[in-house]
């Protein structure tokens, strides 16, 4: 355990399980590093053959914890959370979610680069970018149509338009749609299973898969200083402002 992000490595199996559940997993700065440094050290443990990502309790994650999103903002994205985002893309091990309850903002566009995704009924995908006056990250805005095509992913990341699990499984952003009870134990059947795959010959395949590797990793460089201009706008500061009057 660190801070929030519980780490456990068993049978070739790394969990990365974002653990502040009175707060709906909602991610601070200090957990962004921690799921960084998580995901970093599975890619050079030649024992860790699959990363599984999940969430506590009844959520996948809520997104930012806007407060102390917003603390450290002056300056744009804060390299944290940034260096998060990128590891993502330049992950080799494949990455399996499990989704239960809310996946908010990067709760949602990281799915975007996991190779198996399971979701629980109850599950919410929601990506309220614009609403805050900001744009999507992550390589979203890329990899989202590329995945849903243009229109849906208009809905989801322009509009704000939330889809549950059977309509993100439609999409192409889900593999399978279990209980929420279920959620864990099939994702890690899942991880399990690509663990046992032939190592050199699953990361052949899934670097051939991925090898638009550089464009997402520039489109993401693209996005975060779109992101930083627009952190500073009236427009997003008067959308913070607005939601914690809401909160308090």
């Amino acid at each position: 355990m660190t801070g929030h992000i519980a780490v456990t490595d068993d049978g070739g199996v790394r969990t990365v399980r974002i653990n502040r559940p009175e707060k709906k997993n909602a991610l601070t700065l200090a957990m962004y590093l921690a799921m960084t440094n998580a995901l970093r050290e599975a890619d050079q443990d030649g024992t860790i053959r699959c990363v599984l990502l999940a969430g506590a309790r009844d959520a996948f994650t809520a997104g930012n914890d806007l407060a102390d999103f917003m603390q450290a903002a002056d300056g744009g994205l804060d390299p944290r959370a940034h260096e998060f985002i990128t590891s993502l893309a330049r992950m080799q091990k494949p990455m399996v979610a499990a989704v239960n309850g809310v996946a908010v903002g990067l709760g949602t566009t990281m799915l975007l680069h996991c190779d198996y995704v399971v979701a629980g009924t109850g599950a919410k995908l929601m990506t309220p970018f614009l609403k805050l006056g900001l744009i999507p990250e992550a390589a979203s805005t890329l990899l989202a149509p590329m995945r849903m095509g243009h229109v849906r992913a208009f809905a989801l990341l322009a509009m704000g338009r939330p889809l549950s699990a059977d309509e993100a499984k439609e999409a192409g952003l889900v593999n399978v749609v279990v209980g929420p009870a279920e959620v864990d134990g099939v994702a890690l059947a899942a991880a399990r299973e690509i663990a046992a795959l032939p190592a050199r010959a699953i990361a052949l395949t899934r670097g051939l898969m991925r090898a638009q590797q550089q464009m997402i990793l520039d489109r993401m460089e693209e996005e975060s200083k779109h992101y930083k201009d627009l952190l500073q706008s009236d427009e997003a500061r008067a959308a913070f402002q607005a939601f914690f009057a809401r909160n308090k």
